[in-house]
């Protein structure tokens, strides 16, 4: 993906980076997370809204542009079966929530591990 295609996609809205998410991810049959040399991975909390959450990102590209300003980060691929058979039931019990493609303007989805789940099935589904 070219530099242009990406600054046009991280510009795009919450939902419409949301819906692009859920295609990537379908396809692709993975998801983005970053990770520090400790292999422990990125969450953030939402003063705004109180709450923590996984940033998750469609492509090693997108992680890697959202971390580009510090070298302690780095894109790690999460295969979609592996995200959803232990990942989303860790992140539930841990209370966190996915915060699904955050975009040039620090926009993102913010959903829970469950709701993400369900979408992504659903996602799933209609592509076979």
């Amino acid at each position: 993906m070219s530099n242009n295609d990406l600054n046009d996609v991280l510009g795009w809205s919450a939902e419409e980076r949301f819906d692009f998410f859920l295609d990537q991810v379908v396809e692709e049959k993975e998801i983005w997370i970053l990770v520090n040399d400790e292999n422990q991975f990125l969450k953030l909390y939402s003063e705004e809204d109180g709450l923590e959450y996984l940033p998750v990102w469609p492509r090693a590209e997108f992680a890697a542009a959202y971390s580009s300003d510090t070298d302690e980060l780095q894109p790690k691929s999460v295969p979609l079966p592996q995200f959803l058979k232990k990942w989303v039931p860790g992140l539930t019990k841990d209370g966190l929530e996915v915060g699904v493609f955050p975009g040039a303007d620090d926009t993102l989805w913010v959903t829970g591990p469950a709701e993400l789940e369900s979408d992504l099935q659903e996602a799933l589904s209609a592509a076979f």
